[in-house]
């Protein structure tokens, strides 16, 4: 099965639950983990003005503009693209020349990144329905080599390696040296700087 596009399911929740209360950082990842989260922990006034002109948490927008340029305010939350113009990678165009023209500021276009990839209209923002978006916005591509995604889990006892590279192309020996969003969220909530909300037994599509 080739997963391209994937309908939130019981079981696909109930994965995403036993791996968030089972998360543990790897003990000699730990500083990098924690660096991470004072990284995004400094953002948070941007974050918070995101989240009140879009209802996403200021947490997972953080997260989110970690994974994409390791908390540069200079770029598109899209992809990590300058935003002294609009972007050129995937997703290319962003913002479209409704919203203004270049350069932008990193709110404006961090709430139409958030827009594009519909997280504005989402409203599970459990533990399972933050894993969902999460690996959503990064793909479902690592599910055809029955690993974790390293984008969400990287770092945690959830994922060893593998990983891709470039668009498109898979490495099963490569190790993701990126923060995975989850792993740093579970570290967050250990240390009470997050509370999530309770689960929410509902079905939903991306």
């Amino acid at each position: 099965m080739a997963w391209k596009r994937m309908k939130m399911s019981p079981e696909i929740r109930q994965e995403y639950i036993e791996l968030f209360d089972t998360c543990i950082v790897r003990p000699d990842r730990k500083g990098i983990v924690e660096e991470f989260i004072n990284k995004l922990m400094r953002g948070t006034s941007h974050y918070d003005e995101v989240q009140a002109a879009t209802k996403v948490p200021w947490y997972v927008v953080g997260l989110i503009h970690g994974m994409e340029s390791y908390f540069d305010f200079g770029t598109h939350l899209h992809n990590g693209d300058s935003l002294s113009r609009r972007t050129w990678n995937e997703p290319k165009g962003r913002p479209p020349a409704s919203v203004g023209d270049p350069p932008f500021s990193w709110v404006i276009s961090a709430i139409d990144a958030l827009q594009y990839d519909r997280l504005t209209a989402w409203d599970d923002w459990s533990v399972a329905g933050i894993c969902y978006k999460m690996e959503a916005y990064n793909g479902w591509g690592y599910r055809n080599h029955q690993i974790n995604s390293p984008y969400l889990w990287s770092m945690s006892n959830h994922y060893t390696k593998g990983k891709y590279t470039v668009d498109g192309h898979f490495n099963p020996d490569v190790i993701s040296d990126q923060v995975g969003a989850i792993t740093a969220l579970k570290k967050m909530t250990d240390d009470k700087l997050v509370a999530l909300s309770a689960q929410k037994v509902v079905d939903a599509e991306a």
